[in-house]
């Protein structure tokens, strides 16, 4: 086919204890399979962003910054996959991942409010049999499922995608007509994913030995967390082959990508102000006071020479670095701790090292 499959459900590494994909090995194997772009989405987190977005570009690829998050409908907490299809669509994410670990309490899940309010900019998969239409449908109650993937519907409208998977998982071949049927009749366009947790099928078994590891059980035992041998990164051909009977969700892939044109650059420290009310001083004065009336005091009024010069020679160092604010403000908030009795180790590093 002319246009290439894209991989939209890559756990790497960074999906702790579940994938078994290093960054690195996801890129050369891209590059061998001649896939231009790739998008990396981790369960509940985006820690590997930044590292995997300089590491594509770097290599000609395009990356397509994404997550698979929990979200919670009638009760039930199970993936779809979100991914950012411009700057505000990223934006969004971070604002999704904020929400997903602070805002509730006794579990970690999104709410469908949530979604609807940070949903500008962003592309979702409808999760497959293990998100929550596939759980609702197998456990019969196939009128929430509907339901669920029409909230989805009037929340991301033509940003949606009915996503079906063919990895020889049982749940998927008892969902998939139901969700090819909604997809027709509701005129949403399918796609078809592999969700990867590793790179070839030669780490099947290592990576079901993770998942012994993640869930304190042993491979011996029969009733418990497994994921079929055909989660790895398949070629294009490989997935054309497999859905040759529906052969538009393989081709919705590369749309998707084409339709993304975001990933975030690396930028410098972007380091806090501090801001004293009482005072008309700029930040490099205060720290020039606060430092000399801290040393003297420490010192009893008796600063050698020895001790006045590596002061000025560090103030001039961090002057010229710009780190005067970043050193105000951990003094403000260490000084802050200790007053409220609540314990403050040495620290650590050059700062905390410092006569300054």
């Amino acid at each position: 086919m002319s246009e290439p499959f894209i991989h939209l459900r890559v756990h790497s590494a960074y999906s702790l204890c579940e994938g078994a994909v290093k960054i690195d090995d996801l890129i050369r194997s891209c590059d061998n399979l001649n896939m231009p772009a790739v998008a990396v989405t981790d369960t509940n987190n985006m820690f590997g962003i930044l590292e995997i977005t300089s590491k594509c570009v770097s290599h000609g690829i395009q990356p397509i910054p994404g997550t698979a998050i929990d979200v919670q409908f009638e009760n039930v907490a199970s993936p779809i996959v979100l991914l950012a299809q411009n700057e505000a669509g990223y934006k969004n994410l971070m604002k999704l991942m904020t929400c997903f670990y602070l805002k509730n309490k006794e579990a970690a899940f999104i709410a469908m409010e949530d979604l609807a309010k940070h949903k500008n900019g962003i592309i979702a998969l409808s999760g497959g049999a293990r998100g929550v239409a596939g759980n609702l449908f197998l456990s019969d109650n196939r009128d929430k499922a509907t339901e669920f993937l029409k909230s989805l519907k009037e929340i991301f409208r033509d940003n949606l995608y009915v996503e079906i998977s063919r990895t020889d998982e049982p749940s998927e071949k008892r969902t998939e007509q139901f969700f090819v049927n909604f997809a027709i009749q509701n005129n949403i366009p399918l796609v078809a994913t592999n969700e990867v947790f590793f790179l070839d099928e030669s780490m099947h078994m290592a990576h079901d030995a993770l998942l012994c590891i993640a869930d304190s059980t042993y491979i011996t035992v029969k009733d418990r967390r497994r994921v079929s041998a055909e989660h790895y990164l398949k070629s294009t051909d490989e997935m054309f082959e497999l859905f040759s009977d529906i052969k538009e969700a393989v081709l919705n892939t590369s749309l998707i990508a084409k339709r993304c044109s975001f990933f975030p650059e690396k930028k410098p420290p972007m380091l806090p102000n501090f801001i004293d009310a009482s005072t008309n001083l700029s930040e490099e004065e205060i720290l020039d006071m606060k430092a000399r009336e801290g040393l003297s005091q420490r010192l009893q009024n008796q600063v050698s020479k020895e001790y006045s010069d590596r002061l000025e020679h560090e103030l001039e160092l961090i002057k010229a670095t710009g780190f005067s604010g970043y050193f105000l403000v951990v003094s403000d908030f260490v000084k802050w701790t200790k007053d409220n009795d609540i314990p403050v180790g040495p620290g650590r590093g050059s700062g905390a090292g410092s006569l300054v």
